[in-house]
């Protein structure tokens, strides 16, 4: 993403991050699924390979699938609102705080990140909860929903459309990370266009998933933390604070329990973003 002086139409990011979405979305669901179950479940996997061996063995491949609707449709949303606000925010920054500088600074990158990830959340909070709810539906025993809908409809009759809110703040604190990611994304795109003589394509996609990377190992608590209270019992809950959800991954796992599912998580991340933000620029730079 350009940060010159120049500015695209206000809409345009979130067009272009319609684009970034599916690309992410075709990439990345199946890692996702694995990092989901490791993370929320008790003794059932020894391990990532273990998990998909044993999704695959039982399930099939459309288990790596399950959830796939949520986010198809979610990634398309959250990634429209993500880059369409880090656009805005961006612009917003650049003329207010640094009007004279002829290219947005790295602490206004990271500013403008920081704005992106919050606004975001308000529409990855309900989402990412059905999303995660239908990813640990393993059998028929723990099979509470048919779909997506089903899912939907269920949490809001028994609790309301706040229940659908209930994982807002730790979305919320686990996308404070966003100024690790666009900040690192600015670094390294200036990096590689002054030292390498990568085409623009090209800086884009290893931008986007060096970035995306590095968001993730500073993120990756915060996730654990948020799919564990998102997957609680509706009826009844384990955790009503935050906190109560950090001490019973420390309690019941350790340090370790913060860290379950990484592997699958950072293998999807360069993969996933780094075509899907070459995906967002190249049509960004149509504009």
């Amino acid at each position: 993403m350009s940060t010159e002086t120049s500015h695209p139409p206000r809409y345009a990011g979130f067009i272009a991050g319609v684009f970034s979405g599916v690309m992410k979305n075709a990439v990345g669901h199946p890692f996702d699924s694995v990092k989901v179950r490791l993370q929320t479940s008790e003794g059932r996997f020894k391990g990532p390979i273990d998990c998909t061996l044993k999704t695959l063995r039982y399930e099939g491949v459309r288990g790596l699938y399950k959830g796939f609707t949520p986010p198809l449709v979610g990634w398309v949303l959250m990634d429209s609102v993500m880059l369409g606000s880090l656009t805005l925010y961006r612009r917003l920054v650049k003329d207010n705080l640094y009007p004279t500088e002829k290219k947005l600074p790295l602490a206004g990158c990271c500013l403008a990140g920081l704005g992106s990830g919050l606004t975001v959340s308000f529409v990855a909070a309900p989402i990412e909860q059905l999303k995660a709810r239908l990813q640990v539906q393993y059998d028929a025993k723990t099979k509470q929903f048919t779909g997506p809908i089903d899912c939907l409809i269920k949490l809001v009759k028994h609790d309301g459309l706040r229940t659908l809110y209930k994982g807002l703040v730790p979305t919320m604190i686990f996308r404070t990370n966003f100024i690790v990611w666009w900040g690192s994304y600015e670094l390294i795109t200036t990096w590689l266009k002054e030292n390498t003589s990568m085409s623009t394509a090209a800086v884009n996609f290893w931008a986007g998933g060096l970035s995306a990377s590095c968001f993730w190992v500073t993120a990756y608590p915060a996730d654990v933390v948020k799919n564990v209270i998102m997957i609680d019992d509706v009826k009844n809950p384990r955790f009503k604070r935050y906190f109560d959800a950090v001490k019973f991954v420390y309690t019941e796992r350790g340090l370790r329990g913060f860290t379950r599912g990484f592997m699958p998580s950072i293998l999807r991340s360069f993969p996933a973003n780094a075509a899907a933000l070459a995906a967002f620029e190249f049509v960004m730079r149509l504009f």
